[in-house]
């Protein structure tokens, strides 16, 4: 779909190439090593490579890879072509890539599937995940991956445009220069779309060089979102706003955690609901197809499905039993440096254990997927973090090759991770195959909060020793946490016999699960163990990862140390960071910024620092709690150092958004299980800050030249530390569990 200045609402874009089933090893030398581009042009429109098109009006269009999810990434990896291009910002529209190896995520296949591609060699993983076409939106990679192939795209148009602007002048192409959607020459012009057409025919020189100085460039300004208008005014698409000729709507019901079957319904009661159509069972689920959703969900309820109990009951507390059964099996050692045991040898040390619940995803848009199936081809219309897994999902579940599926990726109204599972493209898929009419499945609030993927409930267990001067000689981190790394591999890559292997091979601990607990600081001796729990519960990617939970335990440890030693929070931190400059700069700034005042007993302050994904982030709270015990946070400071920025607001939003997820996620966004079930069914249940709970909010962007890091999971994962200490500056007590004051109740 293009946003702004054109609307492309139904452009079908067939998505090809890597296929699942990779077959031996030996193959993986005989794979093609280049890519022809599949990107398609309207009339009037003339390609340059895999990423831009041109039209005889001067727009220009850009193939964006990745899911737009509130993201930005619609108007980002725009920037980076615009600027390079010499484009004009307003004639600047984008669309959706079709699916193919050139536009893999390498660097987000290693950091979502690490369990899988860090078994690897380290030459054949970025490779293996261009070979099977992993298209991938998630861990803050979108800019950190493709900017280098953007900027190249947009010099080498550049480039092209010069060329034959200087054959029709009869002048050298290199004293020509493209600015606002016009190569000149001295006081010769011609715009973009009267050369689109013989510029594409144009060769490119051995050499194309980048763009230098400083003149009109829009990388780095605060530029309008491409998306903004589009959703604004309603015209902009998303999976529910699909409408086709024809069409039906689905609602669903799955059993419960565990390994369960549907064992009966009422189906005389759904027929009595008007406008229901069919139901549709299989063993693990049960949908309605109706006229409307609202009568499909009425039917559903009408039925009253009953699916068998699951063998092993799942409930809150076996979830707690199973980590604290963790730490008493032998835990994999994922980090050591310098000699733990001997610094640790008949000293006296400090120890606390910490755990986090289980967190849910909530985004505002629930799962859906829109399928027709006609002439043999399955369409799905669907937002995906991952269309070739989507369509591989599908079609699998159709009983369909991946080439006869098309998938049309739409907008996400969030997702957090949540989008990287495709449930609901094989249910819908089969949906469509069995009606024989185009279904939009839509699953209901209840359904998405009972079958998420959750982020992991996890336990840490942490022993330091000080020495005479306050300082860390000795640093252990015991993490009790289901293997989520392994999980996710497994249940999305199965059918890539490479990568399964490598899961298969990995062995008991899984790095992804202790992401984030190296300590920043410098600590000559210390130890990370991840300690494998099977908590019953399908878990997922979260927004940052085991970075949520692990910077949860780290900094609040640190905290509970400064005061063991008697120093202040700021100082004892920074004693340590030597070598981390740039996240000591984010530190003091935050400090600074927020006016700490050493947090004191009664200040209310608390702070906590953290780095990750080539950024780093340094997080100021106030806090309190209310009378009637509810946890206030009156106010939130950042300061961010996140490399070079393409779009400062950007940046501003996903700092400002990922504070107020942190905050939720501090203070809710979790749900206790009974028998296999999640308690919570509805948003108002999860505790989420409203409007009136959102604190004062201040944010600074330290200008940075180093390469950009990620930014829209920056700001989560130190937030709950942070408000934890201000509620221990501000009560006393120390609050070792998130949710917070859930270990209070």
């Amino acid at each position: 779909m293009a946003l702004h200045p054109r609307t492309k609402i139904d452009r079908r874009t067939l998505l090809i190439g890597g296929g699942a089933g990779l077959g031996l090893l030996v193959a993986w030398a005989t794979w093609p090593r280049t890519y022809p581009p599949n990107l398609t042009a309207d009339p009037g429109e003339s390609l340059f490579g895999a990423w831009i098109k041109i039209g005889t009006d001067g727009h220009v269009t850009v193939a964006v890879p990745q899911c737009e999810e509130g993201q930005g990434v619609y108007t980002a990896m725009p920037q980076i072509v615009a600027d390079e291009l010499g484009a004009d910002w307003k004639l600047v529209g984008v669309e959706p890539a079709p699916l193919n190896p050139l536009y893999a995520n390498t660097l987000a296949a290693e950091t979502l599937f690490a369990a899988a591609f860090g078994q690897l060699p380290k030459g054949m993983r970025a490779g293996h995940a261009r070979r099977t076409g992993l298209m991938l939106t998630g861990g803050s990679t979108s800019i950190r991956n493709f900017e280098v192939e953007l900027k190249r795209a947009g010099a080498a148009a550049r480039v092209l445009l010069c060329r034959a602007a200087a054959r029709r002048w009869n002048v050298d192409w290199e004293a020509c220069a493209a600015a606002g959607g016009v190569v000149t020459h001295g006081s010769q012009r011609l715009g973009f779309g009267e050369l689109a057409a013989e510029a594409a025919d144009e060769s490119l020189p051995d050499e194309v060089p980048l763009r230098s100085g400083e003149g009109a460039r829009l990388y780095g300004k605060p530029l309008p979102r491409l998306d903004a208008p589009a959703k604004v005014d309603g015209t902009a698409v998303f999976a529910g706003d699909v409408r086709l000729p024809d069409m039906v709507y689905a609602s669903i019901r799955q059993g419960p955690s565990g390994e369960t079957q549907l064992a009966r319904i009422d189906r005389a009661e759904a027929d009595k609901v008007p406008g229901m159509l069919a139901v549709v069972t299989t063993d693990q689920w049960v949908a309605t197809v109706a006229r409307n959703w609202w009568a499909a969900d009425r039917a559903l309820d009408a039925m009253r499905p009953r699916f068998r109990t699951p063998e092993n009951v799942i409930n809150s507390d076996s979830i707690e039993a199973a980590l604290s059964a963790a730490f008493e099996s032998e835990g994999a050692r994922i980090e050591q440096a310098g000699n733990l045991a001997a610094d640790f040898r008949g000293a006296r040390v400090v120890a606390a254990e910490y755990r986090v619940g289980l967190a849910l995803h909530a985004p505002l848009e629930p799962m859906t997927c829109t399928a027709q199936f006609s002439d043999g081809r399955l369409r799905l219309w669907l937002p995906t973090q991952a269309p070739g897994l989507a369509r591989a999902a599908a079609a699998r579940a159709a009983g369909l090759g991946e080439s006869d599926v098309i998938v049309n990726p739409t907008l996400a109204g969030g997702s957090f991770g949540a989008r990287l599972e495709q449930d609901a493209a094989g249910q819908a898929a089969l949906l469509a195959r069995r009606i024989g009419r185009p279904v939009q499945l839509v699953w209901p609030r209840g359904e998405e909060f009972r079958h998420d993927r959750y982020r992991p409930a996890a336990a840490g267990r942490l022993t330091a020793k000080l020495n005479e001067q306050g300082r860390i000689t000795g640093w252990l981190a015991k993490i009790a946490a289901p293997a989520t790394g392994h999980e996710l591999a497994e249940r999305l890559l199965g059918g890539d016999a490479l990568a399964g292997a490598a899961v298969a091979v990995a062995g008991s601990g899984d790095a992804s699960a202790v992401e984030g607990a190296l300590p920043p600081y410098a600590i000559p001796n210390l130890a990370i163990d991840h300690h494998p729990a099977d908590i019953g519960i399908p878990t997922g990617y979260w927004r940052s990862g085991a970075h949520s939970y692990t910077c949860f335990f780290t900094e609040s440890f640190i905290d509970e140390l400064a005061h063991v030693a008697q120093q202040e929070a700021v100082s004892f931190r920074m004693a340590m960071l030597g070598q981390q400059p740039r996240l000591a700069r984010c530190l003091q700034m935050a400090a600074q910024l927020g006016g700490w005042q050493g947090g004191v007993p009664g200040s209310g302050q608390g702070i906590a620092c953290h780095s990750f994904r080539g950024s780093h982030i340094a997080v100021l709270a106030e806090a309190s709690l209310t009378g009637d015990r509810r946890v206030k946070v009156e106010r939130l400071v950042a300061a961010v150092d996140c490399g070079r920025v393409v779009n400062p607001d950007l940046v501003r939003q996903q700092i400002e958004g990922g504070l107020i997820f942190g905050m939720a996620a501090a203070t809710g966004c979790s749900t206790e299980f009974t028998e296999n079930v999640a308690d919570v069914r509805q948003l108002g249940e999860l505790m989420l800050p409203t409007l009136a709970d959102c604190p004062d909010i201040t944010v600074e962007i330290i200008a940075s030249t180093a390469e950009p890091g990620g930014a829209s999971e920056l700001a989560v994962p130190a937030v709950a530390p942070a408000v934890a200490n201000a509620l221990q500056a501000a009560t006393g007590i120390r609050f070792r569990r998130l949710p917070l004051l859930s270990d209070a109740e």
